[in-house]
């Protein structure tokens, strides 16, 4: 490109021009952003904290400060709802002018990027501003380094055009991950303002941003599209840098289109990072060379040009330029071979999508050629967004290179020339290669041009300059100004000066202006008179005037100096007049000592005599009085000074005025209005009412309100009248502040409304009304807690109703039978206070009413509400001392009450002993007792009372003991636990059991074995069909119109629906924010059916439809990573301390049931007599280590085998021990072996019933020898009893049993030989044996609650798609009026406890690798159902016929219960989860399962599968497909229709 470089940069070295002086407005704080209004050339300067507005020459205008700002960078809005807040810099984020409306966007860095609307003609005036719409109108980023670019356009929808503008940010740790979104400028439909109307499909850009460094630097709008230029790493492998331009079509709200080109400047790539560009139509010569070297075509020679700074690695910087002809070229080549080639150009790779994985299998769309233009914004079955590949990047050549960091760009056209403007981060602006110094500080990327191009805006960090684009006329000769070679310089010959050609009169004439290389310039060789005054052809100028702009009032007085001397000392004949500062021409006619003629220097020997009487000078908004004697008053009229009235308030002396024309407080002279307004006596604006104190009043009246606001008066005699809601408010002058706040007592509401505004109006009728209403109301108090209290008083009560928070808490009086409540420590929907001290002698002996007092008229009363006891007295306590009492306790320690009866309290001391003292008084609870009983009933129930008591302490020490045990056997296991870890299956094998076990083929189903039966020679033409149908299932037309024709299929029954989902769920795995998409869209649907025309609260109930079992493999997936970090170790060692505590106990091997269980149907009915062995184990194969193994005599061999088995190889996970059918038991009494089995010919017979071996069976004694073999290991001995053919005889024979025989065979026993009384075969009453579930549940009760913690303890992590689906619930639930609180907390209960946490909890073996025997199973799930119950709002009336398993939980169901409630309203005030956060959660998930996972999750196989199903149903789905315009605008149809006929092997009707 160096061959049109002379065309485009140009040599200069000048300075800045007297005649043209630099303008410039400083800052305290850092600039971020800069904008010019192209209408009135206005700038607005966005800096920390402030918003500046100047006019074109850089003069003030107005000002609105942004910050600080009490925020925390954790803060979801409104802040006042957040903790640990602190003041907090807010940074201008982004700043554009919407001229259409007139309003100027400001986005910050406080609230979590929100942004505010404020008027372009005023930015002092807020228009638009909420923190309260949610996290949909998070718009910037809250961190510092992270940029923002944005530009401003229009979108149509519904043939409504509105304005939006469009957002480019990098990410922050505590943003979303969005990187491109699209704003909407008003409420529209279901939009709200700031809203992002780019919908959530997969193929938005907004995943992975961490890992990809994005960096925004500019974006721009032309043709129809909108792009963005950032850079980024390649693939967010590495951290090489890359430079992309982005492009989308403006009215594609799915970033279908979006597209990335890689741009590289320089050899190798050498300037890789942009920092700076500018978009512009080039100059004739530069668009001529553009196409004389085949660049750009004729017809592209007005196509603008991207113009781009960047930095290399080494600290060197250059300038690239790019056609957009060029680079919409290339994206079209890049769009064409994805869609068309597979990605190819030339047969060579040239697409990847950069945000997907894997990233080359993206382009197997085909699209004809011929319809590329029907797709050129994309589409949702297309692949998209798709980059450029490294070997495919767009190529420039640097146009000019320079050592150091280039930081900002601006290009000019004049005369045909093309101009650069460069700025550098040593606050330096090049025109092409010398440097013009403006200031030492870096220029930021906000370089741009006045609307006339005259002057250029310099950015640096705390100032903006404005200097002209050219100082020709330094240049006092034609040589000197050819020699500048500046296409805006050239001589004016007939005017003798270096000017622009347009301010050369006669430059079109031949040799008129003059311009450097090919002209010569033209000598005059004299001119008389030298020089002249102006004043003397009648034209009285004013050159010179003393307003010195200074900081210090020292130096006035030599600024003055200095300029008297300069008018006085010049060449022309000046003189000056001391009396009004001014350097005029010589004039006789004008004489006096205040007049110093031209070269009278003496005059300024004494300056005191020259300088009698006062100096004023005007500093902005300071007025300095200077004398000579240099005395000096100070007095800033805004301080203090908000609004008007304000203004007014101010001391007379000091001048000070309203100026309305910059709507602020300043010094009359500074106003600039016109002369003829009188300024002291400008009306202040209406009265604003910003907040009143209370919202509430009662009917009555007569209570305070304060009213809030600005220009409420300037006296309090200004206040003429108020009224609220329509009722007059009397005026309390004592309590008046000055403009800021009124005080008045309201009067009694006499008709309705009873709500309405607040108007107050001030002199001169303005009024002032506000935008919220007041509300009169009554107080409805219905309830006291407690009821009863001592005389002494101290007693905390709480006070319940409807509206008590009326008034304010100085308002209202409680008193309780007249004893006042005092100390009101909560006033709001419930009112406490503590009660005061009955005085009387007596107390009453009837309940007292408690009466409310609301201001001086309005009383409520709650009769009988409270009674006063005489106080409490301590007759005694037992026990008399403890064990602690001997070392250290005394009895004024604090005892905390646990127990409170009605003549006793029981307290707990706080000592290390777990003594409980009693302490029985007279009044401890009041009660009627009354004794009607006899002594002998009063005996038999005491005696009864102390067998329950004795039972009870029974009850008590078994579980202690139990419990004891467990917890040493539990401590052990733990250590285990530390040794082998808890085994969790890997994610596909939990995904599998999770999707696939319950279905009808279990663990051969094909998903699961992963085994297709294809042809080896169709497996490729097959695979290619299968990627075919992948990416029409990634189409949301089609992906909603298969699930709606398959459900609408009366043969699609609830089996296959639920197959149908789990196989979508394995398909759609790697695009996880689709999938959610795909599912919120399907809820919305059910959600809609079932509040119109079903019962609401059945909603998720079953899994009846295809997306009820989408949620729930959603939930599978998304709570995967919380159960192995949280949940799964209690739950883990709940399912271990279950089967512990099962086999400690008699199990029977036959009918699945043991002694010790929580189900009632499952436990054990006879009092088996049982002892403990301790077997020592030696293992074939493992060496001579002998394992300790406890068994139970009546154990059955396999029993036996499993104990060893478990107690082996406890480091190994269930899945890689050896079963105990594989394995044989030796036991070796002495030199012999005996092999053990379960069936033998030794096995004892009952009648027709054979009981199986046990260990008592075999005389098995405690601490003898075993050995454990595998059965192809074992040398048998030659006398072995074992005969295979009677062995297996006996397994065949069903009429076996373990420990307890079938009821059903006992009674046909019994009938055949009349009455046995036999101990043996009497049947025990299975009731007598429910303490056993009892002792378990006291024993397991620990790691229950263990586990219900770790599940609903919000104070931990909350999974974040927990907290994301049940915002979405409540959200929808807002919008149906018939959706009650009770309904939501049931739409929650079965998406998560009923739908995941039940399911897991029931089948422990979907998550770790363990056997869960029937046994196990059945107390698992009394685990489970106490889990739904806890989860239910329903109340559980239990009586004597309730089942068992209700009654063993019927006192902790309350605690659980409540559990849960918290667990819902906690996670409801939690930090919303985002749109994006989640999606940028769910892309996490797919990338961290895609490379190790998601290959093994037989994606193929569930997609062969699915398509069976569209195969089954293909032409329904077919005619649904044509019925949809949708589907047939993007031909659906047909892709359906190739992807059957690879499939299929078939020719179709395409």
């Amino acid at each position: 490109m160096a061959c049109w470089v002379s065309f485009l940069l140009f040599f200069f070295c000048q300075s800045t021009s007297h005649a043209d002086p630099i303008k410039e407005f400083p800052t305290k704080t850092l600039i971020n952003n800069v904008v010019q209004d192209r209408q009135t050339g206005r700038i607005y300067l966005g800096a920390v904290n402030n918003i500046f507005q100047l006019g074109p020459s850089l003069q003030f205008e107005a000002s609105a400060e942004t910050g600080p700002k009490e925020d925390s960078p954790t803060c979801t809005p409104p802040a006042s709802s957040c903790h640990d807040t602190s003041p907090m810099p807010n940074t201008n984020k982004l700043l554009l002018v919407n001229q259409k409306n007139g309003s100027l966007i400001v986005c910050g860095s406080r609230y979590r990027g929100i942004c505010s609307l404020r008027d372009l003609s005023n930015v002092g005036k807020e228009l638009y501003y909420t923190d309260n719409k949610g996290e949909k109108t998070y718009v910037a980023s809250i961190e510092d380094d992270v940029n923002v670019v944005g530009i401003m356009s229009n979108h149509t929808k519904d043939q409504t055009t509105f304005d939006v503008f469009f957002v480019g940010k990098g990410y922050g740790s505590q943003d979303s991950a969005i990187l491109i979104s699209t704003r909407i400028l008003q409420d529209f439909q279901d939009w709200v303002v700031f809203e992002s109307i780019s919908e959530p499909a997969v193929v938005q850009t907004k995943s992975y941003a961490p890992k990809f460094m994005h960096d925004f630097r500019f974006a721009f709008e032309e043709g129809g599209f909108i792009y963005f230029l950032f850079s980024r790493t390649f693939d967010g492998t590495d951290n090489k840098i890359l430079t992309f331009v982005s492009r989308l079509c403006k009215n594609d709200s799915y970033y279908y289109s979006h597209t990335e080109l890689q741009l590289n400047c320089g050899t190798n790539n050498q300037y890789n990072k942009v920092q700076a560009a500018f978009v512009g139509s080039p100059g004739k010569y530069l668009a001529q060379e553009l196409i004389d070297k085949n660049i750009i075509g004729n017809r592209d020679a007005m196509s603008k040009v991207l113009f781009m700074v960047a930095s290399s690695d080494d600290d060197k910087s250059a300038l690239c330029m790019y056609p957009l002809s060029s680079i919409n070229g290339r994206l079209m080549e890049i769009i064409s071979a994805c869609y068309s080639d597979s990605g190819k150009i030339s047969n060579k790779p040239a697409v990847y999508a950069p945000y997907f994985s894997p990233k080359d299998i993206v382009c197997s769309s085909n699209v004809r050629k011929d319809m590329l233009d029907q797709y050129k914004c994309g589409a949702d079955f297309l692949p998209s967004p798709l980059a450029s590949r490294p070997e495919f990047a767009f190529k420039a050549d640097p146009v000019w290179e320079t050592q150091g960091f280039l930081t900002a760009v601006a290009i000019d056209v004049e005369n045909d020339h093309t101009v650069g403007f460069l700025g550098n981060n040593q606050g330096e602006v090049f025109k092409v290669g010398v440097v013009s110094s403006l200031l030492p500080q870096n220029v930021n990327r906000n370089l741009f041009f006045d609307l006339s191009h005259n002057h250029i805006y310099i950015t640096t960090e705390r100032k903006i300059t404005k200097v002209p684009v050219q100082t020709c006329l330094q240049k006092t000769d034609c040589q000197s100004c050819m020699d500048l070679k500046d296409p805006y310089c050239g001589w004016c010959v007939l005017e003798g000066r270096c000017t622009r050609r347009s301010e050369c009169k006669r430059a079109e004439e031949k040799n008129g202006w003059l311009w450097s290389p090919a002209q010569q310039c033209v000598k005059i060789a004299s001119f008389s008179p030298p020089n002249f005054s102006r004043e003397k052809r009648g034209s009285s100028v004013r050159i010179y005037n003393c307003y010195c702009f200074l900081s210090y009032f020292v130096s006035l007085l030599y600024c003055c100096v200095l300029r008297c001397m300069s008018c006085v000392a010049s060449a022309w004949e000046c003189q000056w007049n001391i009396l009004d500062h001014t350097c005029n021409d010589r004039n006789d006619a004008v004489t006096g000592p205040h007049i110093i003629r031209h070269r009278e220097i003496s005059h300024f020997i004494s300056i005191k005599e020259e300088l009698r009487g006062s100096w004023q000078v005007i500093f902005r908004n300071f007025l300095f009085l200077c004398f000579v004697h240099l005395s000096v008053t100070l007095y800033n009229c805004a301080k203090g000074r908000e609004d008007c009235s304000l203004c007014k308030y101010a001391d007379s002396k000091y001048k000070c005025v309203w100026c309305r024309k910059q709507n602020k407080c300043v010094f009359e002279k500074l106003c600039g209005t016109h002369q003829d307004e009188d300024l002291q006596n400008v009306q202040c604006p209406n009265p604003e009412i910003t907040d009143v104190k209370p919202l509430y009043g009662p009917l009555n009246g007569s209570i305070s309100i304060t009213i809030f606001g600005s220009n409420l008066g300037i006296h309090k005699e200004d206040i003429k009248s108020i009224t609220v809601a329509g009722e007059p408010c009397i005026h309390q002058k004592e309590k008046y502040s000055v403009s800021k706040s009124v005080v008045c007592e309201i009067g009694p509401k006499r008709k309705p409304p009873n709500e309405g505004k607040v108007e107050v109006e001030v002199n001169d009728n303005k009024r002032g009304m506000s935008r919220f209403s007041f509300t009169y109301r009554d107080p409805v108090p219905t309830a006291v807690k407690p009821s009863r209290g001592p005389k002494a008083g101290g007693t905390l009560i709480t006070i319940s109703g409807k509206f008590l928070e009326t008034g304010s808490k100085v308002d209202v009086q409680v008193t309780i039978g007249g004893v006042f409540c005092l100390d009101r420590e909560q006033f709001g929907e419930e009112i406490t206070c503590r009660t005061g001290e009955y005085k009387g002698e007596k107390v009453p002996s009837e309940d007292l009413p408690i009466t409310l007092k609301y201001g001086k008229s309005t009383s409520r009363t709650i009769q009988k509400a409270f009674k006063f006891l005489e106080n409490p007295t301590v007759l005694d306590h037992t026990p008399k001392s403890s064990f602690v009492w001997l070392v250290e306790h005394k009895l004024h320690q604090f005892c905390p009450v646990m127990v409170l009866k009605i003549y006793s309290l029981a307290c707990f001391p706080a000592l290390p002993a777990l003594l409980a003292f009693i302490l029985w008084s007279r009044n401890a609870c009041f009660a009627h007792l009354f004794r009607r009983k006899s002594q002998q009933a009063e005996r038999e129930y005491e005696k009864v009372k102390h067998q329950l008591e004795n039972l009870e302490e029974s009850v008590r020490d078994r579980c202690k003991k139990e419990f004891t045990d467990l917890m040493i056997e539990m401590e052990d296991h733990t250590n285990d636990l530390n040794e082998g870890g808890i085994p969790f299956l890997d994610y596909k094998t939990y995904t599998d059991r999770v999707f696939f076990l319950p279905s009808k083929d279990g663990a051969n189903d094909v998903m699961i074995t992963g085994k297709l039966d294809i042809p080896e020679a169709r497996k490729n033409t097959v695979n290619a069909a299968l990627n075919q149908f992948s990416n029409l299932l990634n189409s949301k037309t089609f992906l909603i119109n298969f699930i709606r024709t398959l459900e609408r299929s009366h043969d699609f029954n609830a089996r296959a629906r639920v197959y149908c989902a789990s196989l979508l769920t394995v398909a759609l795995h790697g695009k996880l924010e689709y999938y959610t998409d795909i599912m919120r869209t399907l809820l919305l649907e059910l959600m809609e059916e079932y509040v119109h025309s079903k019962n609401p609260k059945l909603m998720l109930r079953r899994s009846e439809t295809v997306v009820e079992r989408m949620l729930c493999n959603w939930m599978s997936i998304c709570l995967y990573q919380f159960l192995k970090d949280s949940a799964g170790e209690p739950l883990y060692k709940l399912f271990r301390a279950i089967k512990h505590q099962i086999e400690k106990g008699p199990v029977d091997a036959r009918v699945k049931k043991a002694k010790y269980t929580l189900n009632d149907t499952g436990l054990l009915g006879d009092d088996v007599e049982y002892s403990v062995l301790n077997l020592q184990v030696l293992v074939q194969g493992e060496g001579l280590d002998v394992t300790y193994v406890k068994v139970l005599n009546c154990d059955t061999i396999s029993q036996v085998k499993e104990k060893i088995i478990e107690q082996v190889y406890r480091n190994l996970p269930y899945s890689q021990r050896p079963k105990a059918d594989g394995v044989t038991l030796e036991w070796r009494p002495g030199s012999t072996g005996q092999i053990l089995s379960d069936l033998d010919l030794t096995s004892q017979k009952e009648g027709r019933w054979r009981r199986i071996n046990t260990l008592a069976h075999y005389n098995v004694s405690t601490d003898i020898m075993c050995c454990l073999a595998g059965k192809k290991g074992l040398m048998r001995p030659e006398n072995s009893q074992e005969n295979h053919e009677e062995r297996n005889a006996l397994l065949e024979d069903d009429k076996v049993f373990h420990l307890v025989r079938p009821a059903e065979e006992l009674d046909e026993f019994k009938s055949k030989r009349g009455s046995i009384k036999d101990k043996s075969m009497t049947k025990a009453i299975t009731e007598i044996y429910l303490t056993r579930l009892l002792s378990v549940k006291g024993t397991l009760q620990q790691f229950v609650d263990n586990f219900f913690r770790s599940v609903l303890c919000s104070g931990a992590v909350v999974p974040p798609a927990v907290k994301y689906f049940f915002d979405f619930l409540d959200e929808q639930a807002l919008k149906h009026n018939n959706v009650d609180e009770e309904t939501i907390h049931i739409w929650k209960t079965n998406s998560l406890p009923l739908r995941f946490w039940v399911n897991i909890l029931k089948n422990p073996h979907f998550i770790f690798d363990v056997h869960v025997s029937e046994v196990v199973d059945a107390s698992l799930s009394v685990i489970a159902q106490t889990f739904m119950d806890a989860c239910t709002k329903s109340e559980h009336k239990l009586s004597r016929d309730s089942p068992s398993n209700k009654l063993l939980y019927a006192k902790e169901i309350s605690t659980y219960k409540k559990m849960v409630d918290d667990y819902y309203k906690d996670i409801r005030l939690m930090v919303p989860v985002s749109d994006q956060d989640m999606n940028t959660h769910l892309a996490e998930v797919s990338r961290v399962r895609n490379p190790s996972h998601t290959s093994k999750l037989n994606t193929q196989v569930a997609l062969h599968q699915l398509y069976q199903y569209a195969s089954k149903y293909y032409d329904e789905i077919i005619k649904s497909l044509e019925e949809d315009p949708a589907a047939r605008s993007k031909n659906l149809t047909t892709r359906l229709n190739q992807i059957a006929a690879a499939l299929e092997n078939k020719v179709t009707d395409l």
